[in-house]
């Protein structure tokens, strides 16, 4: 058999993988926007029973048979980057037993519905041992696969490939250190944003406003839609993204922001060379390098004067009662407010990296075992004063507030501020080659900005991890302090002492 024959037969297995694990997407994305109350239960046993048959589609012999053939063939580089990636997979895939995909699949589904509930009702007892057991059954995967004793490494390195908890440790201790006297700065200020003015928005108008602006965005909506759902998420794949988000008449600018959040997640999506979808050529970098994509377009490009000068005049008159006795700059402040609060998702951009540091701490107790999944709320609690100066005033507002562990996806905060950190780096980068970038937002022009994500970052796919990547964008070493700079540049300004 031919090296082109063999790469050509493993393309179309990588494939119809790649088509299987959409079709779980898909499913998943059915299971909180739109499935009826009473059917849990089934979808449990749906996503089981596909977890399983994509396993077994990912285990396939012939794949191992075909890698084989091509791994000590005379490869192009691009080619290389499949295999290297087709390998990782068909290890993990052939090391897991059947039986522990099924149950994992199942755990995960029961998990969601058993934290809707117990944060419905602010009962963390009765979550607790779901958390456990999708805690055990992170070690036994992580075992499976040659982590034992590093379990929560391979967590991470599962979300972002290449990373560590050391790593990731030692540089949230550099960003922590420049961090925390910045939020003593700036919530210090005399200067205080009225967040307090934006108040009864009807929820059509959010709608369609959200709608106009993730179009303009670059967001193709006729591959892609967005729907409600209890906690915000991005899910399939190039050809069809579900985006979700949520509503509040008070707090219009929390749609708002997470569905532009969303959508950088769908530009990313939508930008994988649609060809190669399946291989490392047309797949996601990681968590990381998606979560740099959302943030960069909710943050530093949202948040932006150049984005609201084209914006606020369709705002205001979407919402003219609404906006009636808000001034331009009263309504700038108020979008780039800084108010530290107990919910993550509700985080204004300076005090987030906080809420993240203290996720990933926490999960490092769990995994080290010096934490117990009883002592959590206490845990969360004393760690959010410390970081935050704040205490929840109930689960509600500290441990239940995230819906990742109920899905066994620990390891993933960190990749929010791993992407928070890339997108200041990707932002000044951009600068560099177009110093006018928010005199492109003042028009609604986001095409040069989206096309050079394109171009350096989508369609790299996951030929590089993440430092890499960032070091052959920006020509720099990742590091924390160009989010620092940035974070200084922005609000300093807004916030004066």
């Amino acid at each position: 058999m031919t090296t082109d024959a063999a790469y050509t037969e493993l393309s179309a297995c990588l494939r119809r993988t790649h088509l299987l694990d959409s079709i779980g997407q898909l499913l998943g994305w059915d299971e909180q926007v739109n499935l009826p109350a009473d059917s849990a239960d089934l979808r449990a046993e749906q996503l089981a029973v596909l977890a399983e048959i994509q396993n077994a589609a990912a285990a396939n012999p012939r794949t191992g048979e075909l890698l084989a053939l091509l791994e000590p063939s005379d490869l192009e580089a691009d080619q290389v980057a499949v295999v290297r990636q087709a390998r990782r997979d068909y290890d993990r895939a052939t090391r897991l037993p059947p039986d522990f995909v099924r149950e994992k699949a199942m755990q995960a589904s029961r998990g969601y519905h058993a934290w809707a509930r117990a944060r419905a009702e602010n009962d963390f007892a009765s979550y607790a041992p779901v958390l456990e057991q999708n805690l055990e059954i992170a070690r036994r995967e992580a075992g499976y696969l040659g982590w034992a004793g590093r379990e929560y490494d391979y967590m991470i390195d599962l979300h972002d490939p290449g990373m560590s908890a050391e790593l990731i440790a030692r540089l949230f201790a550099e960003l922590k250190t420049g961090l925390v006297p910045l939020v003593r700065q700036i919530t210090g200020s005399p200067v205080r944003a009225r967040t307090d003015l934006l108040r009864g928005f009807p929820v059509e108008g959010q709608r369609a406003f959200l709608r106009e602006v993730t179009a303009r965005l670059g967001f193709d909506y006729r591959r892609g839609r967005i729907d409600v759902s209890l906690h915000p998420f991005c899910s399939g794949t190039g050809a069809d993204i579900r985006m979700t988000t949520r509503f509040n008449a008070d707090e219009p600018l929390d749609a708002l922001f997470s569905s532009i959040h969303e959508t950088g997640h769908g530009l990313y999506e939508q930008g994988l060379p649609r060809a190669h979808h399946g291989t490392a050529l047309g797949m996601n970098a990681g968590m990381g390098v998606h979560e740099s994509q959302s943030r960069l377009w909710e943050n530093q490009v949202a948040r932006s004067r150049g984005f609201w000068r084209h914006f606020e005049p369709r705002f205001r008159a979407l919402f003219p009662a609404q906006t009636g006795g808000v001034s331009a700059d009263e309504l700038y402040l108020a979008i780039n407010a800084v108010v530290p609060t107990l919910i993550r998702v509700d985080a204004d951009e300076v005090t987030y990296n906080l809420h993240v540091i203290l996720r990933f701490e926490i999960e490092r107790r769990l995994f080290a075992g010096t934490l117990a999944v009883r002592d959590l709320p206490a845990a969360w609690t004393a760690a959010a004063q410390e970081l935050l100066g704040l205490t929840p005033g109930s689960d509600r507002e500290g441990v239940l507030q995230d819906v990742h562990w109920s899905g066994g996806a620990f390891g993933y905060f960190p990749s929010y501020c791993l992407g928070n950190m890339m997108a200041a780096q990707l932002w000044y980068r951009a600068l560099a080659l177009r110093p006018d970038l928010e005199a492109d937002f003042a028009r609604g022009d986001f095409t040069w900005l989206l096309g050079w994500l394109r171009r350096e970052v989508h369609a790299a796919g996951r030929r590089h991890e993440l430092p890499e990547l960032v070091r052959r964008v920006t020509g720099a070493a990742f590091s924390p302090q160009p989010l620092l700079r940035y974070l200084r540049e922005r609000y300093g300004p807004l916030f004066p002492a």
